[in-house]
């Protein structure tokens, strides 16, 4: 590998690995101003230790953007903590689950964890082969659960169609399965039409067969750690119940502050501010992969945070060794293998979210030199 200690410490670091938003374009001052309006309008409740369910304000506000009774909502610690809680409830050893391939990394882990019987589908740049998925239920299959990213999906940047969203609904209601829809980056869009959501066509209030996660990490910042579920009232009450005994309360303190900042009159702005800034970031990712590396192949996203690049297939790419040549060059990335049970060794995820505009070019320019010399 080249690239020696001293190299290392010379390059400043340009990272694609993390999906977080860099420190400028998160409103901090606001998130300020709404800790305090929350602490003097409530300071009782940000204080106290709360109820398993949430912060109550903050889960009747979310009840109100989904059309759903308070009972349909569950709100967490993140909306990992929410994927857990459902898995813990659904999720059996040898239970069958559909995820798409690939998927987010930390999903694999969980439901591996869980001893679920997973089957990764293939993901298309609409999303999820729904009719691989029927020919899985022909076939036998009989999932508990489907767990699909709707809106950029992470890693892809991929959105599923319309279509595609009705189809997968069929396949639920004829074979009784749950859909899991884990859709943090859906107000993140910066180009194109919004979709409805899989919850909003199944009935909403009505829906028996889907279960809704989301967060406010990627619109308000990832260290308010404030996700939430929207599902049956009865699921959300078992998990309320598995909630109560593991935390008796989620962080009030944090809830308390998301709901007087997205009530308040900074938020709309803060989140034009993020999307513009991603569709500024991912524009020139895309114009300096074109230019640097022209072989590889990729799907420019319409919002969220992540891009998945592939490079072409028999020409024997190690994702591990391309990783450590990068690295080596001051260049971070996630290398495919992560997002699979098995392949990747092409293709790799770019977070665009974090990197400064001004460092793309150099970051891409860096990892077509690493792609070079791990071949060589």
């Amino acid at each position: 590998m080249s690239g020696s200690p001293t190299t290392r410490a010379q390059v400043p670091t340009i990272s694609f690995a993390r999906g977080a938003p860099s420190t400028d374009i998160v409103d901090v001052e606001g998130l300020k101003q709404a800790a305090v309006t929350a602490f003097d309008n409530d300071p009782a409740g940000l204080t106290g230790y709360g109820t398993a369910v949430g912060y109550v304000p903050l889960r009747s506000w979310i009840a109100e953007q989904h059309g759903v009774p308070t009972d349909h909502v569950l709100v967490t610690n993140g909306s990992m903590q929410a994927d857990a809680f459902l898995f813990d409830e659904l999720v059996r050893p040898g239970a069958a689950v559909i995820t798409e391939r690939p998927t987010y990394d930390r999903t694999l882990l969980g439901l591996k964890a869980r001893g679920a019987d997973l089957h990764l589908v293939t993901l298309e740049e609409d999303g999820l082969d729904v009719e691989e998925v029927a020919a899985l239920l022909r076939d036998g299959v009989r999932p508990t659960l489907a767990h699909v990213i709707p809106n950029f999906q992470n890693p892809a940047g991929y959105t599923l169609s319309l279509a595609k969203r009705r189809r997968l609904l069929e396949l639920a209601h004829s074979h009784d399965f749950v859909v899991f829809e884990d859709d943090p980056y859906v107000d993140v869009r910066f180009s194109g039409e919004p979709l409805p959501r899989m919850l909003e066509l199944d009935g909403g209030a009505d829906s028996a067969h889907v279960v809704y996660a989301s967060s406010f990490s990627k619109t308000v910042c990832p260290g308010i750690r404030v996700g939430y579920l929207v599902g049956p009232p009865a699921i959300i009450e078992r998990i309320r119940v598995r909630a109560t005994n593991t935390y008796i309360a989620p962080n009030m303190v944090a809830q308390g502050t998301v709901y007087e900042y997205v009530r308040g009159p900074r938020f709309p702005g803060a989140l034009e501010r993020v999307k513009n800034a991603l569709a500024e970031r991912v524009g020139l990712l895309d114009a300096a992969l074109r230019e640097h590396l022209p072989q590889a192949t990729f799907r420019r996203p319409e919002g969220g945070y992540f891009l998945w690049v592939s490079l072409p297939e028999g020409e024997g790419h190690d994702v591990a060794r391309i990783a450590a040549e990068a690295a080596a060059r001051g260049v971070v990335i996630v290398p495919g293998t992560d997002f699979l049970l098995e392949g990747g060794e092409n293709a790799f995820r770019l977070a665009y979210s974090g990197v400064q505009a001004e460092d793309v070019d150099e970051g891409v320019r860096r990892l077509a030199a690493a792609i070079a010399a791990a071949r060589g």
